[in-house]
């Protein structure tokens, strides 16, 4: 079985790409998700554009610790609908953007989108209220100059900020700008017409995969001109997979920090992940010690990652497709009960792999691919999921 070596020299793909079966393993639409929720204002071409963003953004910014009841609250005197908040030792007052208003209304109890609806001078008695009378003493700011003072973040006194700068520097360590410099880089585009997958795609404000806005960053790569070949198709063509990986940080508190990595086949031009394999995912809360854990847990496994081998993926694969658990009917129906699926999914399962693959299941492999063949019909996301993962268990337990 041939093998692409991970650390080997960047290879320039072959013309036109490589033929893929996206049929097998799973979908995932999270990059899908982010792609088609974003303006042209927070989708970057390249590493060092988005870097340089959120860097000089950083650098405009001060974290503090205030006491609740020292914070004045002022409606706009240019604007109805518009409050200041005056912080203890501030020369001018600040500008809550609409998360972090959220936040500060959470904390002192108050329902936002109700403060929200209020005129400016009565929303502000009420928060002011919720201020002066909060148990809490203490909340940590977060605010950013950028033509005025804007107040992006307010948590509790232990939040522990990891910087979107942080996580784009760990990515460009390994990934360069994203473009091509390095093995990793933007994805190419699947043709459903031929299916082929192409690695080199320009990259452009409808292609690009690296996002940022005000409240986060998120990113998604691929080692797509290095394909690696684990085992075959029934037409005896290469089943071929690429290694990919996507991260997110919030370091205003609207999500956590996290990376999944994993091995898939293609991507399309909606940024949905077809052929997914072997998904891995960590995430990390804004606790008090979440900035030690991204440099001594997360960091480093992405780096792992980046420099692994895909061996033990291909053996895992391998042994998989070589490990028959059924040769008969009755087998196969044996195999399934035992593992809760029902009669009727059973038969489906089984109906999937003889479509595809032009016999029945026989193999881990077979089987996995027929459930998450299957899961895709599925309408329901909770029952999409819980299939999903009933398959990736089934080949996690192989050898």
């Amino acid at each position: 079985m041939g093998v692409v070596e991970v650390m080997d020299p960047v290879q320039p793909a072959r013309a036109g790409g490589w033929k893929v079966d996206v049929s097998r393993g799973e979908r995932n639409g999270r990059v899908s998700s982010e792609w088609f929720n974003r303006p042209d204002d927070e989708r970057y071409l390249s590493l060092d554009d988005l870097w340089a963003n959120v860097k000089g953004r950083s650098e405009r910014s001060r974290s503090r610790v205030v006491q609740t009841a020292d914070i004045r609250v002022e409606a706009a005197r240019d604007s109805a609908e518009r409050l200041h908040l005056v912080l203890p030792k501030a020369h001018e007052p600040v500008a809550p953007t609409h998360w972090a208003f959220g936040q500060l209304a959470s904390i002192v109890g108050a329902p936002a989108s109700y403060l929200r609806q209020l005129p400016a001078p009565l929303a502000g008695i009420n928060l002011q209220y919720g201020l002066t009378n909060h148990r809490a003493e203490q909340v940590k700011t977060f605010e950013t100059e950028d033509g005025r003072t804007e107040l992006r973040a307010v948590t509790g006194p232990d939040y522990g900020r990891i910087h979107d700068f942080e996580l784009v520097e760990a990515v460009q360590r390994i990934a360069g700008n994203g473009t091509g410099d390095t093995r990793w880089k933007v994805p190419g585009v699947l043709d459903w017409s031929t299916g082929v997958y192409n690695p080199d795609v320009e990259i452009s404000r409808d292609t690009t995969t690296l996002y940022a806005s005000d409240r986060d960053v998120f990113l998604f790569l691929v080692d797509d001109r290095n394909p690696i070949e684990a085992g075959k198709l029934a037409d005896g063509s290469p089943d071929l997979y690429f290694r990919g990986f996507y991260c997110w940080n919030s370091e205003v508190g609207a999500k956590t920090l996290g990376m999944a990595s994993f091995y898939l086949r293609a991507v399309c031009q909606n940024r949905n992940l077809w052929g997914v394999e072997d998904f891995q995912e960590i995430k990390i809360r804004h606790s008090k010690y979440a900035a030690s854990r991204f440099a001594h847990e997360a960091a480093p496994a992405l780096t792992r990652f980046a420099n692994s081998s895909p061996q033990g993926f291909v053996n895992g694969i391998r042994a998989a497709r070589q490990q028959v658990v059924a040769r008969s009917d009755e087998d196969r129906a044996d195999f399934l009960r035992k593992r809760g699926f029902s009669k009727a999914e059973s038969g489906k399962i089984i109906e999937k792999v003889l479509m595809e693959e032009g016999r029945p299941p026989e193999s881990i492999f077979d089987f996995v691919q027929g459930i998450t063949r299957l899961a895709r019909d599925k309408t329901q996301q909770d029952a999409r999921l819980d299939m999903e993962g009933r398959a990736k268990k089934l080949l996690d337990r192989v050898g």
